[in-house]
């Protein structure tokens, strides 16, 4: 497994790590922003201890495990986006923690991810994280699952947080959450 000394780690905030979807985009998972483990291996949701994609394979989303903590390999990416599935992120730049993003940081990256969403229009968002669509979003009130307006085309759901500082989840019941979006996108 690849290893990263805190100093290095600290070497790639700001980074930016490019969205990954490909011309059958159905379902786009959107994560808050990359972390510095991701923007190092440039690769979504890449931290050892995340459990994005062992949730996806236990939802039967992806059909073989996907390993990314030194970076998704080229047969990887094939497979996630030939599925038609992507990944973006409502803040570009990488931090070590989401809380270290601003609110107006959050907005403009709501802002953001709606054009992106109307310009590449797929049939479902997924964004990863219910505090994170509160604030970019302004809807505090709203309720993990699927919302009842649609974004810029698509139909919306928000999904738990896979992060393992999202500690009350597990990968089974993030398995269960991501598997109705994936449903209602037809990759299930």
């Amino acid at each position: 497994m690849q290893r990263f000394t805190r100093e290095q780690l600290d070497s790639f905030r700001d980074t930016e790590v490019p969205d990954l979807y490909g011309d059958d985009l159905r379902l786009l998972f959107v994560g808050i922003n990359p972390g510095l483990w991701t923007a190092a291996v440039q690769t979504h949701f890449a931290h050892p201890a995340n459990r994005f994609y062992p949730a996806l394979l236990a939802a039967g989303i992806i059909t073989r495990p996907i390993s990314p903590s030194a970076g998704m390999t080229a047969e990887d990416r094939e497979h996630f986006t030939g599925r038609g599935l992507g990944l973006t992120n409502l803040v570009r730049r990488a931090t070590a923690r989401a809380d270290e993003l601003s609110a107006a940081e959050l907005r403009e990256g709501g802002e953001n991810l709606r054009a992106f969403v109307a310009e590449h229009r797929p049939a479902v968002v997924a964004i990863a994280g219910i505090t994170a669509y509160r604030s970019a979003f302004g809807f505090r009130g709203a309720k993990p699952g699927r919302q009842p307006e649609p974004f810029a085309g698509a139909t919306l759901w928000v999904v738990p947080n896979p992060s393992g500082l999202n500690a009350h989840e597990t990968a089974a019941s993030l398995a269960a959450a991501y598997r109705e979006p994936a449903v209602e996108a037809g990759i299930l």
